[in-house]
This record gives structure tokens, sequence and C-alpha cells, in this order.
């Protein structure tokens, strides 16, 4: 087994410092890597060592993979954890960390080349009895032949970016006399975003749920489930509210999807933390979607409701360890939800904010988590995603996490911009949610701006009491001398290396 004394975390914010915390605790050394927006930043502030990396747009700094791994090697870094986004599902970056004698912290670069391409991975699957959409297995090339194949399917159906992921190159069509228009419109958006014009076809399931199951497995073939997250409240195919377990998935079906999660694994030779992700009908058929072959940013319920820490794992398997149990060794305990908090408008189309925030104050308790990457006084840049922290409730049943979170959110005190967790209210609040009984077309069926009007009037009144009270305290403070050297106030460990190259 390889020995990781030393981990360069290849990414940003609450990811960045989530992986950090489980480093440290593991005995392991971490080092940040971070932009001029990010120069002050609480994974900077929090890890052993930060080195600068470039301007503050990603593709001059966080996206800069051979400097990454000059860095990496320079400050003798044994591995690279590249968390989600930026490089995560990079194949021909995980391939330059292995050949520069590092250890990537994620599967093999031919496994993400593999699930990279959703044409590959129907391809990889195929051999194994997993339940697929109806569609085509390879790119469609000729239009007329395209169109008698989507007659055969029968309308609607889905023109989908073999490369594609969050909603580009992706196209709903309804009947045939839209068709032509629509794939043209489906190769371009997918050329412009992924430099790859292959498109495939679906049949469209109009009202689906998207389920998921955590998959973990090591370098000698073992591989595990960790079972289900419902994922199903989305806008514009992104995901906004997750919870583990679902609370429409039977014993049977559970161990159907795992199976054929486990299954996927094994058609790529993957080991590390994955997930495979099923669309589910109103039947509560399962069909295999794609996988993500990183940490996924809803990873916490999963940890919640099985008391595994999915980056301790990680580690551990990227430095040549067996799994230490087995499946039989896993149960559900409890129920988890997380929402994830956005600095976007949900009274204007979501439309993103951005500001610095002014007043900033976190909710606590026994069964909550947040997970952030923010502090009191910082901006929120404009260069990357919008998302301020993840709001995560435990309890031993699904309505008890659920009300967890509406007591959560009401404790969360954000002013200077405007965030999503008056919408994240709504949802726990609505009565579709709390049955259980919705699907992905959620927020199109239940949610206009009008619903947030009259929904925080008396909590408005308390952020105002609560920011009076801060705003007093600080200027009590102002007049007591400081015996704080203001050059160094600001760093958490004073003997800090911060390295500039």
């Amino acid at each position: 087994m390889s020995s990781i004394q030393k981990i360069l975390v290849a990414n940003r914010g609450e990811i960045a410092l989530r992986i950090m915390r489980t480093v440290r605790e593991m005995g392991i050394q971490s080092v940040a890597v971070y932009s001029d927006a990010d120069r002050n930043a609480p994974h900077v502030q929090y890890a052993d060592e930060a080195v600068y990396l470039g301007p503050s747009p990603s593709n001059k700094s966080y996206l800069l993979g051979d400097k990454i791994i000059e860095l990496s090697k320079a400050l003798k870094v044994d591995a690279i954890h590249p968390g989600y986004g930026f490089l995560s599902e990079n194949a021909t970056f995980a391939k330059k960390v292995t050949d520069a004698g590092l250890l990537f912290i994620g599967p093999s670069a031919s496994a993400i080349e593999i699930m990279g391409s959703k044409l590959a991975a129907k391809k990889a699957v195929s051999q194994y009895n997993i339940p697929l959409v109806p569609g085509t297995e390879e790119a469609v090339s000729d239009i007329g032949e395209a169109k008698r194949t989507a007659k055969e399917i029968g309308y609607p159906i889905l023109i989908k970016a073999s490369a594609g992921g969050g909603g580009k190159g992706m196209r709903i069509v309804e009947q045939e006399s839209e068709f032509e228009e629509q794939m043209q419109r489906a190769v371009s958006e997918a050329k412009s975003a992924f430099g790859d014009g292959a498109v495939f076809i679906e049949k469209y399931i109009t009202s689906p749920r998207h389920i998921e199951i955590q998959i973990l497995g090591d370098q000698h073939g073992n591989i595990v489930h960790l079972f289900e997250r419902e994922c199903s409240v989305q806008r514009r195919h992104q995901k906004v509210i997750e919870e583990a377990p679902s609370a429409v998935v039977s014993p049977q079906m559970r161990e159907a999807m795992g199976k054929a999660a486990v299954d996927v694994a094994k058609a790529c030779n993957y080991y590390g933390a994955g997930t495979v992700e099923f669309i589910v009908d109103e039947k509560l058929n399962f069909y295999f979607l794609e996988m993500n072959t990183r940490l996924q940013v809803e990873h916490p319920v999963t940890e919640m409701i099985t008391g595994k820490d999915l980056v301790r794992e990680q580690v551990y398997i990227a430095a040549g360890k067996k799994l230490s149990f087995s499946q039989n060794d896993l149960s559900i305990r409890g129920h988890a939800i997380e929402v994830r908090v956005y600095a976007e408008d949900p009274k204007n189309n979501f439309l993103p904010d951005i500001g610095k925030l002014s007043f900033y104050k976190k909710p606590h308790g026994p069964g909550i988590r947040v997970d952030d990457g923010f502090a009191e006084g910082m901006d929120i840049p404009i260069f990357y995603d919008p998302m301020i922290a993840k709001l995560i409730t435990y309890d031993e049943n699904r309505i008890g996490a659920i009300n967890k979170m509406i007591r959560a959110i009401e404790g969360y005190k954000i002013t200077g911009i405007e965030t999503t967790l008056s919408f994240a209210k709504f949802v726990m609040s609505h009565e579709a949610f709390r049955s259980g009984n919705f699907d992905t077309k959620f927020i199109e069926r239940y949610f206009t701006p009008e619903n947030l009007n009259n929904t925080f009037d008396e909590e408005e009144a308390e952020i105002l009491a609560t920011i009076a009270v801060h705003l007093f305290a600080s200027d009590k403070n102002k007049s007591k001398p400081s015996n704080i050297d203001p050059q160094t106030k600001n760093l958490s460990n004073w003997n800090k290396r911060r390295w500039n190259g």
C-alpha cells in the first residue's frame, strides 16, 4: 500500500474545505490552491500549505492541470484530490497525474473516459442485464435514419449529447416536424459546450424521478453500493434538493438498483467513489442514465445514513487498501436531506446574485450539518458556481428530517445577497414533497415567485433584529483596543507557508 503523507486538493470552496477536514483527521497534510478571488478564502486559511494558481477565471487557475501537477511535485505531494467540477472528470488530467508518479484520488483514466461518453457507457454496460432507456446505440449521423428510429421509439423523444451533462446539448422533440431543427440545435450546442457534436436519441420519459446509487470500489475488485439518493427536485436539469433514502424505493427495488449500479462499476473496472444515476418512470421502472466518476455534491446525505466518511474511503482506496466492509455490513439508519444554498434570486427566475455576505450566521443543533466555503464579509465571486453552502439535516425518519430542515433554514441568516433558502423552505413545506409524491417536474408544476411573497415576513423581522444586535456589538468592539496584529489577524495558522509560484 502506498503511504500518503500530503494531499493537494485541486479545488476550492466548500468541497476543498470538506476534503481537508477529513485529511487532517487522518493525520495527512493538505495543500490548498487558490486564485485571486479566493486569496483569503476559508479553505486557503485551513490548509497546511497554500499555493497561488493564477487570476480568478477558472481557465487561468483551477483548470491549469499541468501547473497543478508541477506544483504538486515541487511541494512533494503524494496525491491529488480533484473534488468535483473543474478537473475531476478529466481523463487526460487523471492520466497525467499518475504518469507524474502521483496518486489520483479517483478512478482510473480509462473508467473516466468510458463513463464520460454516454454512448461508450451504454456500450460498456450492455454486457450486463442493466435496464436501458429505448434508443440508439450509436451516434446519429443520418437524419433520415434518425427520423425513422424516432418514429419507431415513439414521440416524445430526447436528443442528447454523448459528452453532455447539466442539460447542455439536450433537446426534447414532441413531434416529427420539429426533429431536424432540434437536432441541429443539439449538435451545435454539444460542439460549443463539449467540443464533441455526437448526439443520440432516447425515448423521453415525461415525468421521471431521478434516483442515484452511491458505489465504492477498491483496486482489488471489491465493489459495494451505499444505497440510493433521491435527486428529483431540479431546475434546468440541475439538482437543488437531495435526500437519502428515497421515499418510493422499496427494499426489493433498492436491491435491484444496487445490483445494477455495482454491475455498471464492474463494466469499466471501477475503483474509488462513484455514482450511478437512473431515471425512474411513474410505474417505478428504472433505467440507467449515466455514471459520475467522482464524489457528488450530495454525498453528505449518504454519509449521514451509513456512517461512512466517503472522502476517507477515497483516500484509503487510492492508497491501495481493500474495502474494510462488505455489502452485508451496510445498513440504512435514519433519513437525511440536503438543500443547496445558492446565491440566486428565486423571485427572479433564479438569476445569480453577487455581492458581499454582509451578515452570515449558520444554524446549529443536533442533526444539522453545514458544508460551506465562505465567511461573513466575503464577496461572492462571479467566476464560479454560485453555491454558497450545503445545508444537511438528519433525523430518525423523513418527516423529522424535513421539519428539522425547516428549522435550520429559519436559523440560517444571510444578508447582502439573495439566496435560495426561501425556495428550499417552500419545497419542505409543500404537500407534494412531504408526501413523497413528486418528480423532476416539481418546480414546473408547483413553484412560482409569488409563492415566496409572504413566506418570510416574520423571519425578515427576526433577521433585522439580529443584524441590529450584531451591529451594536460591532460598534462596541470598535471602541476597544485590539492586541491583534492587523497583518496576521486573518491567518488561522501563523507559521503556514504561502507559495506564490
